[in-house]
């Protein structure tokens, strides 16, 4: 838990003005990996202790096969680390070595991989070594932009996630607090798969104009509502009247269409905050006396 929240921390955190984009130590040593699957591409290390003219550094070939002194051609793709060392020890054990120890790690992972796009500081291929999740990646990649929503869309090309979708949205509370709450635990702690995609989305906004203290643009926040955002506009001016119009756009036909409402029944609790879209334009009318 102490782990999680100091990259969680880290995540949220802004690189200093000039300095390069954050580094981050690999994901957990070869060692502590033997459940991942080997693959094509992947360099591993072949040793074998007292004879040291059996041990090999190769790398697995596109027919998934690697090439060892004695025993040739092994098939080690889609094998587990401990099912390679397994299998090499069986190998070398029934016909030339009396109760070899062999031990394989993975020297360089190249098979599996995520990709990650959008707001992040350094996008791009990110290797799996063994079990990896969302915030591993996200760590990996540098951490989020300035210009980051928190919103993380993560794509499955191989399979799908649970109930068939190919797709799901996380969102990570843009929260200055170090503790994430538990929504956001459950988000970081997403496992992945080698060929997700998962792209860090921009922030969205909304517009505010008429008669508020400060008008202007501000970015969409977990889920803002038509009094949120009067709010963070600097609530209404002295000549602010409670009625809003909001102007939302539709973004496949262009349409635009105006929903009205009255922030004296929301306070009242007679009608229900409206949940703003991005790029929706909150209007508030001057009073008439």
């Amino acid at each position: 838990m102490i782990a999680t929240l100091a990259l969680f921390a880290l995540l949220q955190a802004p690189p200093p003005a000039g300095a390069p984009p954050v580094s981050v130590p690999p994901a957990a040593p070869a060692a502590a990996t033997g459940d991942y699957e080997v693959g094509p591409g992947d360099v591993i290390e072949v040793s074998v202790y007292g004879n040291d003219d059996l041990s090999r550094i190769p790398t697995v070939q596109t027919n998934g096969s690697i090439s060892l002194p004695l025993i040739g051609e092994v098939q080690v793709a889609g094998l587990t680390v401990a099912e390679v060392q397994r299998k090499i020890t069986n190998l070398l054990e029934k016909d030339y070595l009396v109760k070899p120890q062999v031990e394989v790690k993975v020297r360089e992972y190249q098979s599996q991989y995520v990709s990650i796009v959008g707001e992040v500081n350094t996008p791009g291929r990110k290797p799996i070594r063994g079990r990896m999740r969302l915030i591993e990646a996200l760590i990996e990649s540098g951490g989020f932009k300035g210009t980051a929503s928190g919103e993380v869309m993560i794509t499955r090309t191989d399979g799908e996630f649970p109930g068939g979708r190919k797709s799901i949205n996380v969102r990570i509370s843009n929260s200055s607090s170090a503790s994430p709450s538990p929504q956001d635990l459950v988000s970081l702690e997403l496992p992945l798969k080698s060929g997700d995609i998962i792209a860090a989305l921009p922030k969205s906004f909304v517009t505010v104009d008429g008669e508020v203290n400060k008008p202007g643009r501000y970015a969409i926040e977990s889920d803002l509502t038509v009094t949120g955002a009067v709010s963070l506009a600097g609530g209404l001016t002295r000549f602010g009247s409670s009625d809003v119009k909001v102007r939302r756009t539709d973004p496949a036909t262009g349409k635009s269409s105006i929903v009205e409402v009255d922030l004296k029944d929301v306070r009242n609790g007679k009608k229900p905050d409206v949940p703003l879209v991005p790029n929706d334009v909150i209007s508030v009318s001057r009073r008439v006396f």
